[in-house]
């Protein structure tokens, strides 16, 4: 028997059916021991999350403006799903405390904290756990800098000689005791944090999404869902703009070795994705994990004939870029050419001054500025030094009519970025799923 933590994400708790749902998983999966809760999601499309009414709340509170009908709705909304479920967690009283503080000047990081408390104080009475409050032991600064080291002795120690129980995501406390949040999406964080300092066997992250994909699945009609992927290919997905757990979610559990499971609440019975230390075995014939990719990139070329000969070259580009607090993506070069790739919204309003500052310092030959680029990226710890990977892409992406702009490859073998045009980005993806996974 082992010992798993059990995220739920906000669609998992959004109301009495869904944490339903999260009972029947954990009374049939006995390793299970600790569960970390968000605040509660949509219920619907047109429904608003508990956590954007709370910050709805202060806006109201800070702007001099009524927020009694806004914390009313969230009252509504508590009050029900301990109605519906059959229990008394004692929501009144809480959100009764809640509504003083609000009105005493409460700061921002208790009050939009409150989500995943009064969802932890729920859940932990409907399915009999005990209620542990991250407050007591997730530890940041004074400063607000996260305890990390701190925080992994106080949460072993607290859940030491405790069976099972609910823990809220989302917040901790500073030295002083008072609340401290994450950034939005740190009930990912604190669920990983809690695996780590439990020496979880499994750290399970449930959502509404069974598992990822291979590609965009607004882009390419069905695409195959991924099993397993090392946390270095999905490193390379999530840089690339797929929809993966944020890194700082993954980093607890990565440098402790723990497997993350990404499942679906609604669908308990799919296993899901599994995020491992190392690559795992690929579908026979597949040889790609994952194709992600994002638009709205400005790419700068310098022509230079006398390039290869000047010392320094790369880092005065590098320092003008810098000095217009401009980061870079990539870097392709060439003899007399070398390509800077960036992202337009860093580059937004400062193209003319960057581009003057390269004729005064660099004195090239000539520029060329293309501002409609889109990145393409093609992952897979199976592509390492597989004859023929590079070659099958680009004739893909020829036979589609798409124009590559632009190549970069790691030196690790594990992804091949590509170029294109904006408009042919759709096309590209297509073209390389078809030409590696169908």
């Amino acid at each position: 028997m082992g010992i798993k933590v059990a995220k739920f994400g906000g669609s998992s708790v959004a109301d009495a059916i869904q944490i339903g749902k999260i009972k029947e998983i954990t009374e049939n999966d006995k390793d299970i021991k600790y569960v970390v809760v968000s605040a509660p999601g949509k219920r619907f499309d047109e429904d608003t999350k508990v956590t954007d009414l709370l910050y709805l709340c202060l806006s109201h509170r800070d702007h001099k403006l009524p927020y009694e009908q806004v914390f009313q709705a969230i009252c509504e909304r508590y009050i029900h799903m301990e109605q519906e479920l059959g229990i008394d967690a004692g929501m009144a009283r809480e959100l009764a405390e809640i509504q003083k503080q609000l009105e005493q000047g409460a700061s921002t990081d208790y009050v939009v904290s409150r989500g995943e408390y009064l969802n932890g104080k729920i859940i932990a009475k409907y399915m009999g756990m005990e209620f542990k409050d991250p407050a007591d032991f997730v530890k940041f600064s004074d400063k607000g800098k996260f305890l990390e080291e701190e925080t992994n002795e106080e949460i072993a120690r607290a859940l030491k000689d405790c069976e099972k129980a609910v823990i809220p995501g989302f917040y901790g406390s500073r030295e002083d005791g008072s609340i401290k949040t994450f950034s939005r999406g740190g009930s990912d964080i604190t669920g990983s944090i809690v695996a780590r300092a439990v020496e979880a066997d499994v750290y399970e992250n449930w959502t509404d999404v069974s598992g990822f994909l291979v590609a965009d699945p607004r882009i390419v009609d069905n695409p195959r869902p991924i099993s397993s992927i090392s946390y270095k290919e999905l490193r390379e997905l999530a840089y690339m703009g797929a929809s993966v757990l944020h890194e700082e979610a993954i980093y607890p559990a990565r440098v402790a070795g723990i497997p993350i499971n990404i499942r679906n609440t609604n669908r308990p019975d799919d296993p899901g994705t599994m995020i491992t230390s190392e690559p795992a075995d690929l579908p026979e014939g597949q040889i790609i994990s994952g194709i992600a990719g994002s638009k709205d990139f400005t790419s700068i070329t310098i022509y230079s004939s006398h390039m290869i000969g000047q010392k320094g070259f790369i880092r005065r580009m590098a320092g003008i870029l810098e000095d217009n607090d401009v980061t870079i993506e990539h870097i392709p070069s060439g003899i007399d050419t070398v390509s800077v790739i960036v992202n337009n919204s860093v580059i937004d309003g400062k193209l003319d001054d960057i581009l003057d500052e390269f004729e005064r310092q660099l004195k090239p030959d000539s520029l060329d500025v293309q501002t409609d680029l889109a990145l393409i990226a093609t992952v897979g710890a199976g592509m390492a030094s597989r004859k023929g990977t590079s070659a099958r892409l680009f004739t893909a992406l020829a036979e589609a009519d798409v124009n590559i702009k632009m190549i970069d490859q790691g030196a690790s073998e594990m992804n091949i970025i590509v170029g294109v045009r904006s408009d042919d980005f759709e096309k590209a993806i297509r073209a390389i799923y078809k030409a590696f996974v169908s």
